[in-house]
């Protein structure tokens, strides 16, 4: 029995030992087949691109991923980055397809019994497509590539505005990281999806932290406290928020915020808030009772010295010293009580004289001219004939005479005084005087100089002028003969000179119909005309050149009835 049983296990034994022997024959010979039907072949379980190519021939491999993967280089791929995208163009990129590279640089199937039996069972390996990159091609492109996805920051602002400080948010600008974007765009630039970089934010100079400093810093200190300045006379100037921010502003300058302080502008608005607290030398007065001169004493005085008085201005604004004490400095009398005494009037500066007036007129003249006789203008002083005389009416002497009215004859109460303001002016215009405000009459009136003539107004009209010397000039008046007179005495120091330029522009005069208190008239023509006056040194030297235009309109012809 034991026999039996040992001779079946040896038998069962045999059979397996068989079985076994003929399955391993068989797996070799299989081994054998697909070694030798594969040899040089793709691997199975091989694809690039996304192309299948398993067990492919190599040669035939190549052509299949060319046709299938051929001309994409000629398609765009577009490039993303947060909001922003772009494209670029892989052919002008320097981005070719090199497949046969591609399917040489893929190895041999394994020998390995064992690895070949897996790859009956296993998902196709993804190979890359070999790429050929002209390296300078690639970095032109992708630096219009990064252009297109990069947008520069906006610098925010701070402004100060009528004692408040405005914000403007600055804005973030957008980039890409230039070696993030090439490892991106070749891995990528194949996917149909297109190629996504990361953005990468770029601050503004002149961002929230730098704004925030400004706003709680300097800015915040410029407006904190008023700024006082005590002058003399118990006058004090303070300016607040409002008046600060006139002349403190913010100033964006090389990316960065800084304070301005415009010293002018404050010097101005100190000034208006200062009135009274400057103490401005008085010149001396020389005038005369008949014959007799008397002076009336100069008196030095004090100013604000600004430029002392703002020196530290920047440094007040930003900081807690904001409540000084005004600089002064002196300011002496121009014309002094020595130069008072020492002035003389032996010299005839200025003459003119005019006639042809009517009886009432000329009692207006007389009485015109006895006024301002004597009168004296001193250095830098400004004559008024209104404002020296005051009123010219019944009261004062003045009579009826006659006057223009609308281009016609009339009367009126102080008629005539227009020829002595003309008089008054030609002496004034030889002695060298300053122009201050002189009017023309509207017509042309024959015994005066054409463009060198002047006519008043009481409270509208007037006649003023300047001395700019540093002498004092007396002005006298002479009446008598049918003639005015009026000289300034004084120190002689210039030579004037009138050049009339002649006459042009002609305008015919209108007829006018008059039925009351007409007096008839021919008329005459307007016309235009211009006069030079030359100021000249005593030695010739030539100071001052001007020249003034006249316009005269024409005399209606005056017809009564």
């Amino acid at each position: 029995m034991e026999k039996h049983l040992a001779k079946r296990s040896n038998k069962a034994w045999l059979v397996a030992a068989g079985v076994l022997a003929g399955l391993v024959l068989i797996a070799a010979v299989v081994y054998i087949w697909d070694v030798a039907t594969n040899q040089g072949k793709v691997p199975r379980a091989t694809s690039v691109g996304g192309v299948d190519i398993s067990n492919m021939e190599r040669t035939a491999a190549v052509d299949k991923l060319a046709t299938e993967l051929g001309g994409v280089e000629n398609k765009p791929v577009t490039v993303r980055s947060g909001d922003l995208s772009t494209e670029l163009l892989p052919a002008d990129s320097g981005l070719v397809l090199n497949f046969q590279a591609a399917v040489d640089a893929i190895d041999d199937a394994s020998y390995n019994p064992f690895t070949r039996l897996y790859s009956f069972f296993e998902a196709p390996q993804e190979i890359p497509v070999t790429v050929d990159v002209d390296q300078a091609a690639l970095n032109s492109s992708l630096q219009h590539v990064r252009e297109g996805l990069s947008t520069a920051p906006t610098d925010g602002n701070l402004e100060l505005n009528n004692g408040e400080l405005k914000v403007t948010a600055p804005i973030l600008g957008q980039t890409v990281d230039e070696q993030n974007l090439q490892e991106k765009v070749a891995a990528d630039w194949l996917d149909p999806a297109g190629v996504t970089v990361d953005p990468v934010e770029v601050e503004p100079a002149i961002n929230d932290v730098a704004i925030e400093a400004m706003r709680t810093g300097e800015a915040a200190k410029a407006l904190d406290n008023p700024l006082t300045i005590h002058g003399k006379n118990d006058v004090t100037g303070v300016l607040n928020k409002p008046e600060i921010s006139q002349f403190v502003s913010i100033e964006a300058k090389d990316g960065k915020l800084g304070l301005v302080v415009d010293r002018e502008r404050a010097r101005e608005l100190f000034t208006e808030r200062m009135n009274g607290a400057d103490v401005p030398g008085v010149n001396a007065k020389v005038s005369f009772a008949g014959d007799s001169k008397s002076v009336t004493p100069s008196k030095d005085g004090e100013v604000i010295d600004w430029d002392k008085t703002l020196h530290e201005l920047d440094k007040r604004v930003r900081g807690d010293d904001r409540t000084w004490d005004a600089d002064y400095r002196p300011d002496p009398a121009e014309f002094t009580t020595e130069d008072a005494e020492k002035s003389t009037f032996d010299q005839t500066i200025g003459e003119f004289s005019t006639g042809g007036f009517s009886g009432p007129s000329g009692e207006n003249i007389r009485l015109v001219a006895e006024k301002v006789n004597g009168a004296v203008v001193n250095p830098g002083e400004t004559f008024s004939l209104n404002g020296f005389t005051g009123p010219r009416g019944t009261a004062q002497g003045y009579v009826e005479s006659g006057i223009i009215i609308d281009g016609h004859a009339g009367n009126a109460v102080g008629g005539g005084i227009s020829q002595f303001a003309t008089t008054l002016y030609n002496a004034s215009y030889f002695a060298g005087m300053q122009d201050v405000t002189h009017t023309p009459h509207s017509y042309y009136i024959s015994r005066y100089p054409a463009g060198r003539e002047a006519t008043v107004y009481e409270g509208a009209i007037d006649l003023q002028f300047k001395n700019t010397s540093n002498y004092p000039v007396r002005i006298e008046t002479s009446f008598g003969g049918g003639n005015i007179t009026v000289r300034f005495k004084g120190v002689k120091t210039v030579e004037v000179e009138s050049i009339n330029n002649g006459r042009w522009a002609n305008t015919e005069p209108k007829v006018m119909s008059v039925t009351k208190d007409c007096s008839p008239s021919s008329g005459a023509p307007g016309f235009t005309t211009s006069d030079t006056r030359i100021i000249r040194d005593l030695s010739g030297r030539e100071i001052s050149r001007e020249t003034n235009t006249t316009v005269y309109d024409p005399q209606p012809i005056v017809r009564c009835g």
